[in-house]
């Protein structure tokens, strides 16, 4: 078994490695990047360590805006053109004019439910927004999935979630895919027409797909537009196996491809209107602040 996994691990990293041509590092002084976006003709992430939230036009990088005490982990634009982001910190939703104005932020759902470490966006295909609340930090099982309608109504759709991360809707709207990190793993709801969630099932166990090589720390996921599922993710070593690795699987939860960037922690993404590039946030100090990284672009294939 020890041999088999041995060379199931430098098969993988041959495999990796051999996509890596055509990687480039877009800026390479970020604080904690996360949870970027492509909107109007510019890539938007954030640097959670700063409190920002910056832009790449294709030549330079920017602040686009900036709160002090946010600790941002996700920015999306809305349905109406502002922007929304999610302040892990002071447990807000922030909110942005098109311009990067600070609007009134949402601090609770329509019942009183308070936001718990808001932590990434995932837009519908109705003009609303997912968005997850990791809850407190250790064994507590308290992350959650909010809705924010177009009308900006919001409603609490999940509960019991083991640090919530990063979520997505497919493409035909019909299922949100939510990480629980410390629990290794992707679920899947069923989507209502309401936007309610209902089914709730795992959908892939990160360890069993890599046969437990050692434990993967999903974050970040998106989809593309066949339906293709990429996996991010936060090891807590950065000497562990298969660090760098964004994992790209089908909808039944399939390996199909691997994306490798040089960097060990590789949270989120976002893709290139034509999809055939795509941006990762990374990190390479992992352990304390300023938490260095870079933002990278890498040939989607």
């Amino acid at each position: 078994m020890k041999t088999f996994l041995l060379s199931l691990l430098f098969a993988t990293s041959l495999a990796s490695f051999a996509q890596a041509d055509g990687i480039k590092i877009l800026n390479s002084d970020v604080h904690y990047p996360e949870g970027p976006v492509w909107y109007n003709g510019k890539l938007y992430y954030i640097e959670y360590d700063r409190n920002t939230v910056d832009t790449w036009d294709g030549k330079k990088n920017a602040i686009f805006a900036s709160q002090k005490g946010c600790g941002q982990s996700a920015v999306v634009n809305t349905a109406n053109g502002e922007f929304v982001t999610t302040c892990y910190d002071n447990g807000t939703i922030g909110r942005m004019a098109a311009d990067g104005k600070q609007l009134p932020a949402y601090t609770q759902d329509k019942a009183g439910n308070k936001f718990v470490g808001p932590n990434d966006l995932a837009p519908d295909t109705k003009g609303g927004i997912y968005f997850t609340a990791s809850g407190d930090q250790g064994p507590v099982i308290d992350g959650k999935v909010f809705y924010i309608a177009k009308d900006g109504t919001i409603t609490q759709e999940a509960v019991d979630l083991h640090n919530a991360n990063g979520l997505a809707v497919s493409k035909d709207g019909k299922i949100l895919y939510v990480v629980e990190t410390e629990d290794n793993r992707l679920l899947q709801f069923k989507i209502a027409p309401d936007a309610s969630l209902s089914d709730r099932r795992v959908f892939l166990n990160l360890d069993d797909m890599t046969n437990h090589v050692t434990h993967i720390w999903p974050d970040g996921v998106k989809i593309d537009s066949k339906g293709a599922i990429y996996i991010g993710q936060s090891p807590r070593d950065v000497h562990a196996p298969l660090v760098g690795i964004i994992f790209i699987v089908d909808a039944t939860g399939k390996l199909l491809r691997e994306l490798k960037l040089p960097s060990p922690q590789v949270p989120n993404l976002a893709f290139s209107p034509d999809e055939k590039t795509v941006y990762v946030t990374a990190l390479d100090q992992i352990d304390k602040s300023p938490y260095m990284g870079k933002i990278y672009s890498i040939p989607n294939n």
